[in-house]
């Protein structure tokens, strides 16, 4: 294997806190406090991941406030961030080293600049205490990056993330940790998209709103009409840009875990410390407000930040009511409506997108063809528009279908079941075309609840309804169309067992097929609010299709 001269034989000596591509001195240490509890080791967190124990890795890591120049984070980071990673080959030793040498000809570090990928923001490339040969590190991995995952369109928190995991690793253990993050399905972690990142200001403004509601009204009162939304805008700024680096090195241990809502709770529990110290016309930050605006003084306000970083973590972990579910629901809701994509039921006519990022490429649109005998390139395209954008990024697999594989449940399931989601689409013997995306995996129809009873139903308000011909109508989750709580005869969302299979529940199942995948019927259900998706209500199957979405991303 080729190895990575000048700069990775600079990391192969050990460092025992922070990577030969930090300036050190400016960082400010935090005195450990008096009182604090002995932390938890590497080993301690290393053994929770590896048992799977997810919930107990998590309350670990909010809870043991490392400092700054903790060595646990050499290895801590790579840790967290190799969990979400999907696929082997990218990680293999050498990989990034060919990479490397693929893209610029030498795995030696240039002496010029490196042109950063289009996806970067110029303005939002923070480098923190790297050095300047640590900067034109960060170029590298980041310019790398954007070769080996050219579906990246627009992602302004990739260069600052970067910048921070070279604090504390090497320039080949960042690269992977980099990947990891960028592929995961499972959690978000980076936008990828100009959609989505608009999706996530949105989101944290509609949160704040509603769970921290006094803060919120507080900055609307200081802010005028026009100027609110530039400031939600700036949301993640307030964190990878203002906040002291002490504070921003422990929720960044939070989100390699955790997510992007960490990032969310992080920004409210801003707003939340932002409220108290300034709502009273006698303080400082109140003064700070009517002297140089309400922007210039949050701004301020997380770069000063008077609190410690356990304040701010226990403020953002405090925040009641603010689920994963429901953060989820308001994204993709959120997403669905900027996606300007509007079905008239009973009508032809689909309102598109101002937006194509996120509709397949021609070899996509080839591989599918190759291998569907129900979709049509325009029925494809409208397909793959409704689909959430992080999906439309990975390349879809032909899982099972009737023609190849029979007429069975049980093949059925074995070729499918651990797949998550999935696409399942349907040709009846009268020629109408419809189907289901599924969000999670027909596998936990043998899971139980905690009374040891197999669960009826399963999967998440992502799962969604189609019909392509002879109408083209999408049916989402109706707990997409309002923020309230629906019934639970609004949350059947998927349900199988031996002997049928079943999308759509409440008054009635909206897909109902038998344990030979021969007959099915359709109806209007709760869940759904959709009309039978043929005339007749039975149907026949002539086709039925399921895809799966390979963990390779497009090229």
């Amino acid at each position: 294997m080729p190895t990575m001269p000048s700069v990775l034989e600079e990391e192969l000596e050990s460092f025992t806190v922070y990577s030969p591509h930090v300036d050190a001195t400016g960082i400010t240490v935090d005195p450990p406090s008096p009182n604090s509890k002995p932390l938890k080791s590497y080993s301690d967190i290393q053994t929770l991941v590896q048992q799977g124990r997810k919930q107990d890795a998590k309350h670990a890591i909010r809870n043991n406030f490392w400092p700054v120049d903790s060595p646990i984070r050499a290895k801590l980071w790579p840790l967290l961030c190799g969990q979400h990673h999907i696929g082997k080959s990218d990680m293999m030793d050498g990989f990034y080293s060919d990479m490397v040498t693929q893209v610029f000809g030498s795995t030696e570090l240039p002496d010029r600049t490196i042109s950063l990928p289009q996806f970067v923001e110029p303005s939002h490339c923070q480098s923190y205490y790297l050095t300047h040969r640590g900067r034109n590190v960060a170029d590298r991995v980041v310019s790398v990056l954007g070769y080996a995952c050219p579906d990246i369109v627009y992602s302004p928190t990739i260069y600052p993330i970067c910048a921070i995991l070279l604090h504390y690793m090497s320039e080949e253990e960042c690269y992977h940790c980099m990947t990891s993050l960028v592929s995961s399905k499972e959690k978000m972690f980076i936008t990828q998209t100009k959609l989505l990142y608009e999706v996530t200001w949105k989101t944290v403004m509609q949160i704040c709103k509603k769970h921290v509601k006094a803060a919120a009204v507080h900055i609307q009162r200081h802010c005028t009409s026009t100027r609110i939304d530039k400031m939600y805008m700036d949301w993640i700024w307030w964190v990878l840009q203002d906040l002291p680096f002490s504070h921003l090195v422990r929720v960044m241990d939070c989100f390699f875990h955790e997510g992007i809502k960490v990032f969310y709770r992080a920004a409210m529990a801003i707003l939340i410390l932002f409220y108290k110290s300034s709502s009273s016309t006698s303080s400082e930050w109140y003064k700070c407000i009517q002297k140089n605006g309400i922007e210039s003084a949050l701004n301020k306000f997380c770069r000063e930040m008077p609190h410690p970083p356990s304040k701010l973590l226990k403020v953002a972990f405090g925040i009641r009511g603010l689920s994963s579910s429901y953060i989820s629901r308001v994204f993709i809701r959120t997403e669905m409506l900027l996606k300007s994509r509007s079905v008239n039921t009973g009508s032809r006519q689909l309102h598109r997108s101002r937006s194509t990022e996120n509709l397949p490429n021609s070899q996509s649109q080839n591989n599918i063809q190759m291998v569907s005998h129900t979709l049509t390139i325009r029925e494809l395209l409208t397909l793959w528009s409704w689909l959430p954008v992080r999906i439309t990024m990975y390349q879809p697999i032909l899982l099972y279908t009737t023609e190849e594989h029979g007429c069975s449940l049980t093949t059925f399931y074995v070729r499918v079941e651990q797949h998550e989601p999935t696409l399942l689409m349907i040709k009846t013997c009268n020629n109408e075309v419809f189907g289901a995306y599924c969000s999670s995996r027909w596998g936990e129809r043998n899971l139980k609840d905690d009374r040891g009873n197999r669960q009826a139903y399963f999967g998440t308000g992502e799962t969604f309804l189609f019909s392509l011909y002879p109408e083209r109508a999408k049916y989402p989750w109706v707990g997409m169309e309002a923020d309230r709580n629906v019934e639970h005869s609004a949350e059947l969302f998927m349900a199988a067992d031996a002997k049928m299979i079943t999308i759509g529940g409440g008054e009635g199942q909206a897909i109902w097929m038998d344990e030979n995948i021969r007959f099915g019927k359709t109806d209007r259900c709760q869940t759904f609010n959709n009309p039978p998706l043929c005339p007749s209500g039975d149907f026949e199957i002539r086709v039925l299709e399921v895809y799966g979405f390979a963990t390779e991303q497009l090229n």
